[in-house]
């Protein structure tokens, strides 16, 4: 009986801790998507109803937090990319692994600076699979130009130079999502070596007088999200 109720008890603080990771990650997403990821760590355990220290013991590094909250995201990358290289015609897989991308950062908000930022304190731990994604996605790039169909000038940057434009939208129109489909539909055909004559998706709302930047620009920033 007694030994019952020791494995009840821990099986009980497990339970505990893994709600307490949970709520930690869902928070962290939230606050991330609201005020970026560098956002203070306490205010992610006070979104999270934990202590600081409840936090640092399942996340002790910004870093870590940042990867845990987005980790669902990042493995879906990975899967593009490997599915990308696997597509008989290597333009379909360039296609499909930049909408992925790009429906990821419009899908959640604080993704976009997660995936574009650099974490210099895990840059060993990480180097390896950084290194395998830019060769995968470099042979990818060498496949899609011998067939003819991206540009022969295309360079592995101007994917980056595309996602941070992205990104740029999705963080002044998170819920504009024909703004996102158009754009990533546009640098698409931009990539393209002989752009296919295909209808672009529905324009967006937005009108040069209700740009979300117009306003802020007098001021000098961004008004900080509530």
């Amino acid at each position: 009986m007694a030994e019952s109720s020791r494995i009840t008890a821990r099986d009980g603080v497990r339970a505990d801790a893994r709600r307490n990771r949970e709520r930690v990650l869902a928070a962290a997403r939230a606050v991330f998507a609201e005020r970026g990821i560098d956002a203070p760590m306490a205010t992610v355990a006070r979104r999270a109803g934990v202590g600081v220290a409840t936090l640092y013991r399942h996340f002790p590094t910004r870093d870590a937090l940042v990867r845990g909250a987005f980790a669902q995201q990042m493995e879906t990358c990975a899967r593009a990319l490997t599915e990308a290289l696997a597509a008989p015609d290597p333009w379909q897989g360039f296609q499909q692994l930049v909408e992925t991308v790009c429906a990821l950062q419009r899908e959640e908000r604080g993704f976009p600076a997660a995936f574009v930022a650099a974490f210099p304190e895990c840059a060993s731990e990480h180097a390896q699979s950084r290194q395998r994604a830019e060769r995968d996605f470099t042979t990818l790039v060498r496949r899609a130009k011998a067939s003819g169909a991206l540009r022969a000038d295309f360079h592995p940057s101007d994917l980056a130079v595309a996602l941070l434009a992205h990104c740029g939208l999705v963080t002044a129109l998170p819920d504009d999502g024909a703004a996102s489909r158009r754009l990533v539909a546009y640098l698409l055909q931009s990539f393209r070596a002989d752009p296919a004559d295909e209808p672009l998706p529905p324009p967006t709302a937005l009108t040069l007088r209700s740009l979300p930047l117009a306003a802020d620009s007098s001021q000098g920033q961004r008004p900080p999200r509530a």
